[in-house]
């Protein structure tokens, strides 16, 4: 039987989603713990490839168990899984769907902060940057659902049957103080380090060494920017993933710390 196992995790200490040998990474952390508690191989298919200290809040695989436990599993997982990797739910499908190739929509977060603070560290990127012009990097953003093909921001298209994306929606907001920064996208689907290399950009308009128009015409002429700079990976999350038949609430909504600016302080710009 098929089911779908709904998680979420810190992946400041991973080196990204995907099984690699002799490197950490959380598909191979799951597959062992699922190994180990069923006592029979388990291989799991994740919704996604999250990168090298990119975190999720909200992530799916799915796994085909043939015979039933007579047990708590999540209970026993959370139990073995290291703290950085939590269980929400263990979902019974009634078919094949597939984790990656069924999403309809996926979610992502990127939290910036712009001076020093050891209780962001590994869950917010730091830049030590002021006066950025934030109503030019709303602008750029803004723009971004406008256009469907993402191969100027993409480190390697030619390993893509296409670089069509369909970005839903792209904003930004900022806390009061004007130091700390979320870059909220969806879309479709995502090409490597897409995300990362749009917030680069979005940080060069800010500072003043690329314009808008630039920035866009990248997008109009699909051409790569001579000099890619992808933002850092640790304030990258992938925080939601939708299905036509599953379309459940994270839940966990990142740091506590980010959450409360987010709930109290933060302004859409």
């Amino acid at each position: 039987m098929r089911y779908f196992v709904h998680i979420g995790y810190n992946g400041l200490n991973y080196s990204g989603w995907q099984k690699q040998p002799g490197i950490l990474n959380v598909q191979g952390v799951l597959e062992k713990a699922l190994t180990d508690i069923l006592k029979v191989p388990i291989f799991i298919n994740g919704c996604g490839r999250t990168d090298a200290q990119v975190h999720a809040s909200q992530f799916f695989f799915h796994m085909d168990v043939e015979q039933p436990w007579d047990f708590d599993l999540m209970f026993r997982l959370n139990k073995s899984l290291p703290g950085n990797i939590a269980v929400f739910d263990i979902i019974p499908m009634d078919g094949q769907q597939h984790a990656r190739f069924d999403a309809v929509q996926r979610s992502y977060d990127y939290f910036l902060h712009t001076y020093k603070n050891p209780f962001l560290n590994g869950l917010s990127s730091f830049y030590l940057l002021d006066k950025l012009d934030f109503d030019k990097m709303k602008q750029a953003a803004s723009i971004l659902p406008n256009y469907k093909d993402y191969k100027a921001f993409c480190t390697s298209p030619d390993k893509y049957e296409h670089t069509l994306c369909f970005v839903r929606s792209a904003s930004l907001s900022v806390d009061e103080n004007g130091d700390h920064l979320r870059f909220q996208i969806s879309s479709n689907r995502f090409l490597s380090k897409m995300i990362r290399i749009i917030m680069g950009q979005l940080l060069k308009i800010g500072k003043g060494v690329l314009s808008v128009d630039e920035f866009e015409s990248y997008l109009i002429e699909n051409r790569t920017p001579e000099l890619i700079t992808p933002a850092h990976p640790q304030g990258l999350y992938l925080s939601k993933v939708t299905y036509p038949y599953l379309d459940l609430p994270p839940r966990q909504q990142f740091s506590s710390v980010l959450q409360q600016q987010a709930d109290l302080t933060w302004k859409l710009l």
